[in-house]
Order: C-alpha cells, then structure tokens, then sequence
C-alpha cells in the first residue's frame, strides 16, 4: 500500500501555498452554493421585488432616498421600496446564499455578485408593456433582454457548462400583475380599458403574455420557477383612501382573485409538463395576506389599514419624505411601511410563509 511522508518539515509551508493556490483556482459559485438549495435566485417583476434598478432608469418611480431602507443594513436607501429587505432578500438567505439579493443595473456589482443572485425587475412594471410606459419602467421584455445578457457574461465569467448549472439550479422568482389593474387598467392611464371592455378579457390577455414569458424563460435555461399571485390590492392603504374610508375595493381584490385563478389555470392546463425538465409552480399568497390584514395582531402588527411613512394613506416614492414628522418610529408594527409596499418586518412573514409552501421545496 502506498504511504505518504513528509520529507521535511520545511517542505509543508510550500504544500499550503500549493494547496490554497488549488483550492482558489477550483473555486466557484457552484461549489460555493454546494451547501445551498440552489445555485442562485433570480428574480423578474415590479416594485414588490425590485432591488433597485429603478435608480439606475430615467423614470420618477424611484425609492433611493430617506426614509426608504432605514432598516437596510447600514442604513442604505437601496431602491427598494421598504424600510428594509424585500421576501427574495430572504428567500436568498433561506436558500444558503447571500443576504440581499442585487440589482443587475448597480454598478456597485458585477458578474461574480450576480452568479449567486440577480435582480432584473423594475417598480411599475407590469406584464403589458403598456403599464411599464405609464411611468417610463423597465418593461418585462427588456428583463429578459438583460437576463440574455446575464446569461452571456455567465458563460464568459464560468464557462457554459457552470454557467448552464447555475441557470438550471437556480430558483426563479416571478412577482408582477398588480400594476397592470393598478397603474393601468382601473386607472384608466392608457387604452387598454377600451380595447378590452371587461377584466376577464384583459385577465386572458395577460395570461397570453405571461405564458410567453414563460417560455421565453425557461427555453433560456429556467427550471425553477416560481410565479407569485396576486394579494388583496384593493386592500392596500392607497386603495382605502382612494374609497374615502378604510374600507377594501372588493371589486379591485375580486381582478386579483381572478388573475390568480387564471395564472393557476395556465400552470394547470399543460405549461408545466410542456417544459421539459422544468417545476412551475404558482406561489398562493392571496389568503395568507388576507388573513394578516384582517388580525394583524396575530402576526405581532398594530396597523395594517395605513402604512408607516407619512400620513399612511397616500405617500409612496418622492412622497415618502424623511421631512415628514408623522412617519413611525417603528416600521415593524406596521404591515404597510408606505401606503403601497410592505414593511420589512412584513416581508420576512410573507417570505417565511411562501419558502414553506413554495420557493424552499424546488
């Protein structure tokens, strides 16, 4: 049997530079994310999920100032709209990876960061292009052109063959649609109300974009996918307000309720088994969120009818101002930090709830 010695003693610091040098030169995301449940997250959408390639975007929907991400750690305005971290920063710490998960726009990051964990999604985007030009956003089909580009630097940075195991072991994250009711169809801000006279109409139209994108995804090496439905929007603090009272829009929650439906139906109907190799699953979040708004003190919340920046009712993006003397001193009892997007404390709760039922079981 073959036996190793050490010549002398003087020969080990040479072996330890040797075996660093290996060990650095054999490193990799993948073998870094070796412990984790996936290779990496990476996430398209709006607002709910946006890390902040908004400020990086010639457009008004921005939330990279004060009082936004006083709860971040460090204190840092990030572009997230919250007072802190949004439910993919925590899916990405849930899964073994980093705690936050960047935006692909910040320059503060580059191809090293991102093979763990990207961001392609923009506030006020939506799936109809016409949402993203309401307010000038990154529309979902510039997220998959920059996802292309992602993918090609990937190879550059890891090879093809690593590059391809971290895109098929990545867990995707898709949260979008409210904007299109919100921003677009009930606002009445662009056509689509006229070319489609009722919302089961433009429900199945959006259903016919998101099944595109789909595709479109996973024929780019998707696998994981995880696609968010809708909360009770007409519950939002805005939504109240807009009512002259706090009572929810029913009719706004009922569009969320059939988005839902349809997203679930599209997953059921043959998406799922006619991608190959592929898990697409629709992450059920309405009832929960339901549930949270209607006692919010069973979930350690005081307020869930108004948010925490301002008055509560009406403040988000620039309206937001550290200048305002009525803003909270404690974000985490509150499940609204402005009158739009959730709290960091609310985050967390949501983002426990959807990596038991949907994101940590790929």
């Amino acid at each position: 049997m073959a036996t190793w010695r050490a010549r002398s003693s003087s020969s080990l610091p040479t072996l330890a530079v040797l075996l660093l040098l290996a060990a650095l030169l054999c490193f990799s995301p993948a073998a870094a994310a070796a412990g984790s449940l996936a290779t990496a997250v990476i996430v398209f959408g709006d607002s709910t999920v946006d890390s902040g390639n908004n400020n990086f975007w010639p457009t008004v929907a921005r939330a990279n100032f004060p009082p936004y991400g006083r709860d971040f750690p460090g204190g840092r305005a990030t572009g997230r709209f919250c007072d802190g971290r949004l439910p993919t920063d925590f899916y990405s710490e849930k899964l073994g990876l980093r705690s936050f998960v960047p935006a692909y726009l910040d320059p503060s990051y580059g191809i090293q960061d991102f093979a763990t964990g990207v961001c392609f999604a923009s506030a006020g985007s939506g799936l109809d292009a016409a949402t993203a030009g309401v307010l000038n956003v990154i529309p979902l089909s510039k997220q998959l052109d920059m996802f292309r580009e992602y993918k090609s630097r990937l190879e550059q940075h890891l090879g093809a063959a690593q590059a391809g195991a971290v895109l098929s072991g990545a867990v995707y994250v898709v949260s979008i649609g409210s904007n299109d009711f919100l921003e677009n169809y009930f606002a009445l801000t662009t056509a689509r109300h006229l070319q489609y006279a009722t919302v089961p109409a433009y429900t199945a139209y959006l259903m016919g974009l998101a099944r595109a994108f789909l595709s479109d995804l996973h024929a780019l090496g998707a696998r994981k996918i995880g696609f968010l439905g809708l909360g009770p929007i007409g519950c939002l603090p805005v939504e109240r307000a807009r009512l002259l009272g706090l009572a929810c829009d029913d009719a706004h929650s009922a569009a969320a309720r059939a988005f839902n439906d349809a997203v679930r139906a599209t997953v059921a109907a043959g998406l799922r088994d006619s991608f190959s190799g592929a898990d697409v699953r629709v992450a059920e979040v309405y009832g929960f969120v339901e549930a949270l708004l209607r006692a919010p003190g069973s979930y350690g919340f005081d307020r869930a009818d108004v948010g925490c920046c301002g008055s509560g009712r009406v403040e988000t993006g620039y309206a937001c101002s550290a200048w305002d003397p009525r803003t909270c001193p404690e974000a985490g009892r509150y499940v609204f930090w402005d009158a739009v997007h959730t709290t960091e404390h609310a985050n967390r709760v949501i983002a426990d709830y959807l990596f038991n039922t949907t994101f940590g079981s790929f």
